[in-house]
């Protein structure tokens, strides 16, 4: 039994290797002012989404998580356990500042690739409407999270996280990442409005996503669905027609939005 194993834990160590060498390692200087803290909570607001709960079914579309047994669960784990190491490195100290999604790395990101401004002020509908998605998110997301209810990767492990161990981690499922459907959304929707700058503003989109599995508070399974998750959420949006308008506002508002460059 042993050796019928073996090939398996082999298999898995491969697939855990091959998705570390997948997650981008930054060289540029780390950002600064970043407090661990856990701020990845939402910002307080009147808005709604624009979609109801029952706009897409994710559970159904996405299917279960990987069993903890199967070579892509051993692959999960493995990729933890690789990801551990970079404590303390530039990309570790960027997966922090991405998990707060508004005050943090995360939204900085996209306006750098897109080399616009991107904020309340200089582009409020912009803003909102990236706000709205971020509601959507939740709405979409949260059902396929409770119907799975998978654990996070570091309940029950001791080994460091990029952020605050908390209560409500143990009972905030990780299947599908809510970051990851975020940062994929908004890097679909901004590089419509933006395709020239479609490279990196996906590039920001996919970096929120890696740092989850960075600070070690998803799997690479839970990404993976997050994104999927989220390009048929955007897909579903196209066909709403308030999301559409807003759509055709904020391309407007980001056109003549002021410049922005950040430092390589």
């Amino acid at each position: 039994m042993i050796q019928g194993l073996r090939p398996l834990a082999v298999a898995a160590a491969a697939l855990s290797l091959a998705a570390c060498a997948m997650l981008p390692q930054l060289s540029g200087k780390a950002p600064e002012n970043v407090s661990p803290s856990s701020a990845a909570g939402p910002i307080p607001t009147k808005l709604s989404g624009y979609l109801s709960p029952a706009a897409l079914d994710g559970a159904a579309l996405l299917g279960p998580p990987p069993a903890e047994a199967s070579l892509r669960g051993q692959a999960d784990r493995a990729q933890y356990n690789e990801t551990r190491s970079m404590a303390g490195s530039a990309r570790w100290t960027q997966a922090i500042a991405d998990n707060d999604i508004w005050a943090g790395g995360a939204l900085k990101g996209y306006a750098c690739a897109a080399g616009k401004e991107i904020g309340p002020k200089a582009t409020p509908v912009l803003y909102q409407l990236l706000h709205r998605i971020e509601l959507d998110v939740r709405t979409i997301g949260t059902p396929a999270k409770n119907h799975y209810g998978r654990l996070r990767p570091m309940i029950g492990d001791s080994q460091q996280i990029c952020v605050p161990r908390e209560d409500w981690m143990k009972t905030n499922a990780s299947y599908p990442s809510g970051h990851a459907m975020v940062g994929w959304s908004w890097g679909l929707i901004l590089s419509e409005l933006e395709p020239a700058k479609a490279d990196g503003l996906m590039a920001a989109g996919r970096a929120v996503g890696d740092s989850r599995v960075i600070c070690g508070v998803h799997f690479q399974s839970d990404i993976e669905a997050g994104r999927t998750l989220a390009s048929a959420m955007v897909a579903r949006l196209h066909g709403d027609p308030e999301f559409q308008r807003d759509l055709a506002a904020a391309r407007k508002e980001l056109a003549r939005a002021p410049a922005m460059s950040c430092p390589a």
